[in-house]
């Protein structure tokens, strides 16, 4: 029943990871159309509401604690959003989905290390093995640009936000749709706030067509309800690691998408790094089950 168990969080951390993939093109479109904080903004006000009618009996039964520890990592979600989608409106989206990809060695080594040891020889492997992909996926890091570096940044904040949530959602009543729908509430606030701050109640305004609302509504329906919804359950059923090393997969199907929706270029050489990621992750993800399986 565990492995059971474990089986279908891979599966829907996998799926989370496609979706996400799809997220960059997507993004990148809709912000032709509307700044950085507006579309982070309205993508979670949406999320709020849709959230929140689903888990309104949970959010009024959850403690206080419990409460509060989702607003925190709400607002370590803020910050992802806000350097992941400045970078993508200043880099290629085949760009940010590799570079977001090294969030796979940042959280074995933010797990382990909390707990005052190495990773296994075989995890850091792994790891080693998807970065190097990634670097020949984007030819080198050589031309990094600001967009890059504020996307790198989104990417250590991820690990940050994986292992944070298994550690302060150990034991906790607060469902993973209450736990969705506080982390949006808290990320649409804090993008209002700089809004108002910002230019006052008419920064809230925009125009858009309809092409540019669909897309706002992909971003939060699949990418953010759906997606951080199946992360939130996953991760409490797995290891950080395990999701850090799944969601490493992600700049694969980034790459394909990107390609295939903007026309991106996809040469030998940036199949080759795809095929050094997959073969990392997975390495990683075979060499941690047996250690968990050794320990268990």
């Amino acid at each position: 029943m565990a492995r059971r168990t474990t089986l279908w969080a891979d599966l829907a951390v996998l799926g989370v990871a496609l979706v996400w993939g799809a997220s960059y093109p997507v993004a990148k479109g809709a912000l032709a159309h509307m700044p950085v904080l507006l579309l982070i903004f309205y993508r979670f006000a949406l999320t709020t509401l849709v959230m929140t009618a689903v888990a309104y009996r949970d959010l009024r039964a959850a403690p206080r604690r419990n409460l509060s520890a989702g607003v925190l990592l709400g607002a370590i979600l803020c910050a992802i959003f806000l350097a992941e989608t400045w970078g993508v409106s200043m880099t290629t989206a085949t760009n940010t989905a590799l570079i977001i990809s090294l969030c796979t060695i940042f959280t074995p080594f933010l797990e382990f290390g909390l707990q005052r040891r190495l990773p296994p020889a075989g995890v850091m492997a792994g790891a080693v093995v998807a970065v190097i992909g990634v670097m020949v996926l984007s030819g080198g890091m050589g031309a990094i640009v600001a967009g890059d570096l504020l996307v790198l940044c989104a990417a250590g904040l991820r690990a940050v936000m994986v292992v944070s949530t298994k550690r302060l959602m150990e034991g906790s009543r607060l469902s993973s749709a209450a736990l969705t729908a506080v982390q949006a509430a808290t990320v649409a606030g804090l993008t209002m706030a700089l809004l108002l701050g910002q230019s006052g109640p008419t920064g809230l305004l925009v125009r858009a067509d309809v092409a540019a609302w669909g897309a706002v509504a992909f971003l939060s329906l699949f990418c953010t309800v759906g997606a951080f919804y199946m992360q939130n359950a996953a991760v409490r059923r797995t290891s950080p690691t395990r999701v850090g090393f799944l969601m490493g997969t992600e700049p694969l199907f980034g790459f394909a998408l990107a390609w295939m929706l903007l026309s991106e270029r996809a040469t030998p050489t940036a199949l080759l790094g795809a095929g050094l990621i997959v073969a990392g992750t997975f390495l990683g993800l075979w060499i941690e089950r047996r250690c968990r399986s050794s320990t268990g």
